[in-house]
């Protein structure tokens, strides 16, 4: 859990307010539909079948023990879970020792994108989230066949800085 963070807060969008809080083991269900709700996340195994649920608790649990991390849910009005995003803060010796806001698995559910609350999520973790965390770079990394992610990150003011490689163990 980032300690720093002012969570639960709300958080305006053009459809009306959701709440952003920390995630919470109850919310593994909902976490787990929502990434399946991403073909890009589909095709490569989230698929939210029950067999895997192990797995995404345990995950769930390791985010929310580690002080470096947390995973944060976007919640409508009703109680529905609409988004979600993973931060990690990464101190750091380069750029004269500044410290990093990684954010992962940015999702939004297909129902609801292009309504404004995936801007609302990535401008407070660009705003008050940065301040708080006292972070000098906020960083991200986006699947190359995101192409709309692409013009969603550049429009908020991210730039395609760097090539990303992954190896992939076993």
């Amino acid at each position: 859990m980032l300690a720093p963070l002012d969570l639960p807060t709300a958080l305006r969008t053009r459809t009306g307010d959701v709440t952003l809080r920390r995630a919470v083991v109850d919310d593994l269900d909902a976490l787990m539909r929502l990434l399946s709700d991403d073909p890009i996340s589909a095709a490569r195994g989230d698929v939210a079948a029950e067999g895997d649920r192990a797995a995404y608790a345990t995950a769930l649990e390791g985010i929310l023990a580690d002080p470096a991390n947390d995973l944060l849910v976007a919640v409508s009005a009703d109680g529905e879970l609409v988004g979600t995003m993973q931060l990690t803060r990464i101190p750091g010796m380069a750029r004269r020792g500044s410290t990093r806001l990684l954010v992962e698995a940015v999702r939004v559910s297909s129902a609801l994108r292009s309504s404004g609350i995936g801007t609302a999520m990535m401008n407070w973790v660009t705003g008050p989230a940065s301040e708080a965390l006292g972070v000098a770079l906020v960083q991200l990394t986006s699947d190359a066949a995101r192409v709309d992610a692409h013009r969603f990150y550049e429009r908020l003011g991210f730039t395609g800085s760097h090539v990303g490689f992954k190896y992939r163990v076993g």
